[in-house]
């Protein structure tokens, strides 16, 4: 269980920040919003972080969603619109070991209640449409208090070294229908291949580059989609970065 795992390693204070994308879709659960029915919107590109009605499909229920966390007293620390027409993200962290479980969870709930009240259902599958459109993904930063010292960068490097032979354990508990997700393309990694570098979208595991710059921070696992069980994640990439 979680609790174990983290109960075991205290003394790193692991540090988690989840990025939780998730797909708002109408009551037919097969057109996302501000999609026409039956057909396609305009290709990806002016959706991310965009701004105008033509654009952004969902705000008010983003914004409310974020608003409602705060009042809950869940970590949440920010949100976006994503790639896909529709599609959002909102970032919960940092937090301390179970405790990124025990957020997220509890933001996902808000969420649907929030959306409840615009008449909207909210969908966390990994790749809600097929063809060229992003997926879903529920990336998640890590970190111990040695990354985040002077000198960390070799940890991260050694936690990154660590996850290959894991691989595809990670997998197997980084959501279902994931393999929709990981191609290889629209900014992921083949759910076959394992790798990490500096800034590399296309990465499993993407180190950022001001952390690699300053010799210190956190990793980013890019591989968990959307409907990730967070508990399951969070404690697995404690015990594999330990070498257990």
């Amino acid at each position: 269980p979680a609790a174990v795992v983290f109960e075991k390693h205290e003394g790193e204070v692991p540090w988690y920040g989840i990025e939780q994308e998730y797909t708002l879709m109408n009551l037919d659960k097969q057109t996302p919003l501000g999609w026409p029915r039956g057909g396609y919107p305009g290709p990806q590109g002016p959706y991310y972080c965009g701004a105008g009605a033509d654009r952004m499909f969902g705000r008010s229920i983003s914004e409310a969603h974020y608003a409602a966390c705060r009042y809950a007293g869940i970590m949440i620390s920010g949100s976006n619109a994503e790639v896909m027409p529709g599609q959002w993200e909102y970032q919960v962290g940092p937090c301390v070991g179970i405790e990124a479980g025990d957020h997220l969870w509890m933001s996902r709930y808000i969420l649907d209640r929030v959306a409840e009240d615009f008449h909207v259902h909210v969908t966390l599958e990994p790749k809600p449409i097929k063809g060229d459109w992003n997926g879903a993904g529920a990336h998640i930063n890590f970190s111990t208090k040695k990354m985040r010292e002077d000198g960390g960068i070799k940890y991260i490097l050694e936690a990154c070294e660590r996850m290959g032979p894991k691989h595809v354990e990670h997998i197997q508990i980084y959501g279902e229908g994931n393999e929709d997700r990981l191609t290889g393309q629209h900014e992921t990694c083949s759910i076959n291949d394992f790798k990490f570098g500096v800034a590399d979208r296309g990465c499993s595991i993407r180190i950022p580059r001001d952390t690699d710059k300053e010799g210190k921070g956190y990793l980013e696992d890019r591989r968990p989609a959307s409907n990730v069980e967070p508990y399951a994640a969070t404690a697995k990439i404690m015990s594999t970065t330990m070498g257990e």
